[in-house]
């Protein structure tokens, strides 16, 4: 099992930043990617952006490439999601998920693993 951890949400004006952290734990050698995902009150779960867990390659949704940056640091078994240029319509709850193959990144059905999910509230 595989155990994630996010933090890092908060309340943020209109163009300002913020950077989520997603801990793991547990049986971390079986994790393959890990993936952001959001979720606003009455909306489907929305992906955010991904990546691998041993190699370099990046995926982000139309909606955030250019202002939000995913990145890992192995050594502390951490993902991290930078937030630049925030908008009202980031405000959502921020997810973190990890999957134990390799598979479509941008499904949420693909991730195993989930976290509690961090609240990121963007205000006008």
């Amino acid at each position: 099992q595989v155990q994630l951890v996010e933090s890092g949400g908060g309340l943020v004006q209109a163009g300002g930043s913020l950077r989520l952290s997603c801990a793991a734990s547990g049986r971390t050698v079986s994790i393959y990617g890990v993936g952001w995902f959001r979720q606003a009150p009455g909306k489907e779960r929305q992906f955010v952006a991904a990546i691998s867990w041993s190699t370099s390659p990046t995926v982000y949704s139309d909606s955030v490439k250019g202002r939000f940056i995913i990145s890992r640091d192995n050594a502390k078994n951490t993902v991290y999601l930078q937030m630049n240029s925030l908008k009202p319509e980031d405000t959502a709850v921020y997810y973190c998920a990890a999957r134990s193959v390799p598979t479509t990144v941008r499904t949420p059905a693909s991730y195993q693993f989930w976290g509690q999910g961090t609240q990121v509230t963007v205000s006008s």
